[in-house]
């Protein structure tokens, strides 16, 4: 039996009241009247009996693509936005757990990026990793996971968990996670469930993987930690980063092999087969499935590239099968997850939560310097957030306007964040 833990909105409160007890991070007293256009059940774990359908790789792309990328432009601009929230990588201060860095990117995500449109968060769960560490036990072998160490460091990833899911609903964020599953495959799943519905799709993560779903419909928004925002990373910035389309980058990773991930590329079997070589088949066929097509049939280049392809097609199809996010999960999204977040009462949520991490000292084992800087964000961004939900209103357009990014280059994103995604590439993120 596989879990299927998904926690709901349920009725929600008036200024919630932090608990003592770390194990019950949040307790309420007063009922607070239910959105009437909020569809909302009780918290809860599901249990199912999850598919084990085999992935979906070579051979067909991850979203249908009857259009190269997209719909029109006419159609675009009227489409609806459904953010995908990648929780575990927020719990990191670059790779030092923290719940202050959680709270500090939440806050912002809240009241600059999403406001009132659907959100889904989603978590790792337990074993995620485990079905392409059985195709490759190099797979992520070299990260550390924190739970490794004593009996109280084993205990603070679970009560960091229960807190985190807390707050996400009691914001009005459903909060996915299945057993057995990373949470990128999925949010590949859910967000090939929401084009279908007709929105377009925006993830909240710096994790490097999800560019390979970047399309017209489908945006990614990065935590700048340099710049102190999330910023947006579209298909326009991916072109002018790598000059290729998504589809022939992850079929470029899948032969030069991707060092942090543990996947080992084609020159360890095949020495001389270099990224030059790498991108010119590639430019020429399109995809790895059609390289390894024509090369099936004919000669595709020089005699050493032709052997490589031709004796190592199954170490390729391999490679392809761990680093492309699947889109099978056994998930089905639900329609009270598409209607509008009730954001009225972030700023009494969060700014408890805030007063509570402090006051609780939950991330004293954090490096002293980086926890006072942090501190400092955090209640310059609660005294944000006592202004109310006027000024956020007013603020809203300028928001939207400055997260266009015209002002930054693929370039300087990528520049502004490889610090920040450095620590987090160290980490399996298991809260």
């Amino acid at each position: 039996m596989k879990m299927v833990e998904i926690a709901m909105p349920t009725n929600l409160h008036i200024k919630p009241t932090l608990s003592f007890n770390p194990s019950v991070s949040i307790s309420t007293r007063h009922l607070r009247k239910k959105p009437k256009e909020t569809k909302t059940r009780k918290l809860g774990s599901v249990f199912a009996t999850s598919s084990t359908s085999s992935n979906k790789t070579i051979g067909e792309e991850l979203w249908p693509r009857s259009e190269p990328f997209g719909n029109n432009k006419e159609k675009r601009t009227s489409k609806k936005r459904v953010f995908f929230l990648d929780v575990n990588p927020l719990c990191y201060a670059g790779s030092t757990p923290s719940l202050h860095s959680f709270g500090y990117w939440i806050s912002l995500f809240f009241s600059q990026v999403s406001l009132t449109d659907p959100v889904i968060a989603v978590l790792d769960g337990e074993g995620g990793s485990e079905h392409r560490r059985q195709l490759l036990p190099s797979y992520k072998a070299h990260r550390r996971k924190f739970s490794s160490g004593s009996s109280a460091q084993q205990k603070y990833p679970a009560r960091r968990s229960h807190v985190v899911m807390d707050i996400l609903t009691k914001c009005n964020v459903p909060v996915v996670k299945i057993e057995g599953h990373e949470a990128d495959d999925v949010v590949a799943t859910l967000a090939g469930q929401v084009l279908q519905r007709g929105y377009k799709v925006v993830i909240a993560s710096p994790d490097k993987d999800f560019k390979q779903l970047i399309s017209e419909d489908v945006q990614i928004v990065l935590p700048i930690a340099e710049l102190n925002r999330w910023s947006f990373y579209t298909l326009k910035h991916y072109i002018s980063q790598y000059s290729c389309d998504p589809c022939s980058d992850l079929s470029l990773r899948c032969i030069m092999g991707d060092e942090v991930d543990g996947v080992p590329g084609i020159q360890n079997v095949a020495p001389g087969f270099g990224r030059k070589t790498a991108l010119k088949l590639l430019k020429k066929h399109g995809s790895l499935q059609n390289l390894l097509d024509a090369a099936a049939v004919r000669t595709v280049g020089k005699q050493y590239a032709q052997d490589a392809l031709t004796k190592h097609a199954d170490y390729l199809r391999r490679n392809y099968e761990i680093l492309a996010l699947r889109r099978d999960v056994d998930v089905e999204l639900e329609e009270e997850w598409l209607v509008e977040r009730d954001k009225c009462y972030d700023s009494i949520i969060l700014s408890n939560f805030f007063k509570f991490i402090i006051a609780r000292h939950l991330d004293s084992h954090e490096d002293n310097r980086g926890m006072h800087v942090l501190n400092v964000k955090i209640l310059e961004m609660g005294e944000c957030l006592k202004k109310g939900e006027e000024g956020g209103k007013r603020r809203k357009g300028k928001a939207n306007k400055e997260l266009k990014n015209e002002d930054f280059s693929a370039t300087d994103i990528v520049e502004a964040t490889a610090s920040y995604s450095r620590g987090l590439q160290e980490h399996d993120y298991g809260v």
